[in-house]
């Protein structure tokens, strides 16, 4: 049955309304108003007493569109992703002009600070000088298949929707730590100092749930960017031989959604504009204290173990405890420092939240379990020390367990130490490959133990008993010194042979490094060199020199120099290397503008 026109619908087609018209209306309690009166004065009283909710109500319909859906409602999806799809961005790479309008209501809408971008324009070049192609690239948030930020977060601040595919992150579980700005490889998650947090794009989610446009959908004036429902399984299928964009990241390595379309095709020589442009990066000073200083606990206690089984029970009741404590100090010395590199440090015990998936978080459960291992084998080592009067029962009791508890410190730790190698193994850079991280971490390890049980043996001689540290330095200090030129030798070598690529013909990831390394990091490279040499070859050298006599061991201060300065010169060089490991890593990146 036709539902009869309302009277205010009677007003706009022009038709004269009747008493009967308006008793019809549901507009309020019919008894408030005067039936005597002329139909305008009832009409008058009865709008009275409409709020102004009811008015607006009834002119604007709940199912009304947007007032600027018209102009951008082609570029939005006309129905939800459905199982097995995801919403993802089609970006027009023939209207993209580079106006950056995108990027500036992107700045807008959110709230940015200057400087601060979740969207950004590259630009593509290639072409002859007869014919030049230029190519702007505007690029977001891809939002992938498996998202990089979202594995290598240890706190969980990362979140897939289920329903609509989009990768959003949660301010308030972020702690800072900043991990997955290195896992992302499309430099997507930025870092705000001042929040302390990581923010990212989220395809502006909340407008898309209410079928508005995200900000940089509607403000392009070429409608190059789009809202579109793609299928996850043909995203995964077209990773296989899709290269995405010229020099950028290969898309199997998280699968992103975002579609760049052309008519055009590409000259074969079209790069980014900034492909021959390399610069140092973030060098993260609290995590170059922390990895350096946790090798260096690592392998003391490592080293430290080993030498127990090649000395007297009487030596090792001595010299372990002080070894002990030495590197136990070392190492909470460098977990202290990595709570540094956390934007929100308070929160720093949400840490192992991600363990399921987060080499980070596994990393922090290790070490932590490292660490309260380390302690109670330091304290049973004071009490099954001979130098600690609590009597000769209680070292009885100690004595069978010290072994197992060594040897559980020695495995907490390398466990703890391949943890930190897969951490940075998981960014897909080619300097951090698992070959290249593991043997520099693993020679760190060496070299900086090797090191500091040299310092053990020279802070028992000045603080607990020279007699027994002179003996530890005759009869396994020349092993120990001779290790340690072996390891120095080995890890300069290793670090020398990146240099090696500087003659590729190709522009490598590797020979980015190398250049950076012998260019603008020359100064540092230099410095590590030297330290390296120092620590590492001459001064080891020199105390061999000086063991061969052991009539003058005790009082010869040559042994004292040369061991603490050997011990400077390891941690000196070791920090440097690491710097250079961060400052100088490259990796393949979505284009960027013209640099100076």
């Amino acid at each position: 049955m036709k539902q009869e026109p309302t009277a205010i619908e009677r007003t706009r087609q022009h038709r004269p309304l009747t008493l009967a018209d308006f008793r019809d209306e549901s507009f309020g309690t019919q008894s408030s108003v005067d039936e005597s009166a002329s139909l305008i004065t009832q009409l008058l009283q009865q709008q009275q007493q409409l709020t102004a909710v009811e008015l607006f109500s009834r002119e604007c319909p709940s199912e009304r569109k947007p007032d600027q859906a018209r102009y951008y409602e082609k570029l939005l999806p006309a129905s939800p992703p459905g199982p097995g799809q995801q919403y993802a961005f089609e970006v027009d790479l023939d209207r993209c002009s580079g106006c950056k309008a995108c990027v500036t209501a992107c700045h807008s809408l959110n709230g940015l600070d200057e400087g601060e971008t979740w969207r950004d324009v590259g630009l593509l070049v290639g072409g002859t000088e007869s014919a030049p192609v230029m190519q702007h690239v505007t690029a977001a948030c891809h939002h992938c298949v498996e998202p990089a930020c979202m594995i290598a977060c240890p706190v969980n601040a990362y979140e897939k929707d289920v329903s609509t595919g989009i990768v959003k992150h949660l301010d308030d579980q972020c702690f800072g730590c900043q991990y997955c700005t290195l896992a992302c490889p499309y430099n997507v998650p930025k870092y705000h100092k001042a929040k302390g947090i990581v923010r990212k794009c989220d395809m502006c989610s909340s407008r898309l749930s209410n079928g508005e446009a995200p900000a940089c959908v509607q403000a392009c004036p070429h409608e190059a960017i789009a809202i579109r429902i793609v299928s996850i399984q043909k995203v995964i299928e077209d990773s296989e031989a899709d290269h995405f964009l010229p020099a950028s990241p290969e898309p199997y390595q998280t699968l992103p959604t975002t579609t760049y379309k052309t008519r055009r095709v590409f000259p074969r020589n079209m790069l980014p504009a900034d492909y021959y442009s390399i610069s140092p990066e973030h060098p993260h000073w609290p995590l170059i204290l922390m990895l350096v200083l946790t090798q260096l606990s690592v392998g003391a206690f490592t080293i430290g173990f080993i030498l127990d089984a090649s000395i007297t029970d009487e030596l090792g009741s001595i010299f372990r405890p002080l070894h002990a404590t030495n590197a136990l100090i070392l190492g909470l010395l460098a977990l202290a420092s990595s709570t540094c590199h956390l934007g929100r440090p308070l929160y720093a015990f949400r840490g192992i939240l991600g363990w399921r998936h987060s080499w980070l978080s596994r990393e922090i459960i290790f070490f932590g379990l490292f660490a309260g291992l380390a302690v109670q084998y330091a304290v049973a080592c004071w009490i099954g020390s001979s130098s600690v009067p609590l009597g000769t029962d209680w070292a009885r009791r100690v004595e069978p367990y010290l072994a197992l508890a060594g040897g559980s410190v020695a495995v907490a730790g390398l466990v703890a130490l391949f943890c930190s190698i897969m951490i940075y193994v998981f960014t897909q850079r080619e300097l951090w490959s698992f070959g290249q991280t593991s043997i520099r971490f693993c020679l760190t390890a060496a070299l900086l133990g090797m090191a500091t049980t040299l310092l053990s043996f020279l802070l028992l001689k000045w603080l607990i008993d020279p007699n027994a540290a002179g003996r530890l330095i005759v009869g396994v200090g020349q092993s120990c010194t001779r290790l340690l030129i072996v390891f120095g030798i080995a890890k300069l070598a290793f670090d020398g042979a990146l240099l090696l690529h500087l003659a590729s013909r190709r522009m490598t990831s590797l020979k980015r490094s190398a250049l950076l390394v012998s260019g603008v990091l020359s100064s540092v490279a230099f410095a590590r060199l030297g330290l390296g040499v120092l620590g590492g070859i001459a001064m080891p050298i020199l105390m061999l020199s000086q063991l061969n006599d052991v009539a003058n061991i005790d009082g010869n201060p040559i042994i004292s120099t040369t061991i603490c300065v050997t011990w400077l010169g390891c941690l000196g060089g070791e920090l440097l290397e690491r710097y250079l490991f961060f400052a100088a890593v490259s990796s393949p990146r979505m284009p960027g503008g013209v640099r100076s």
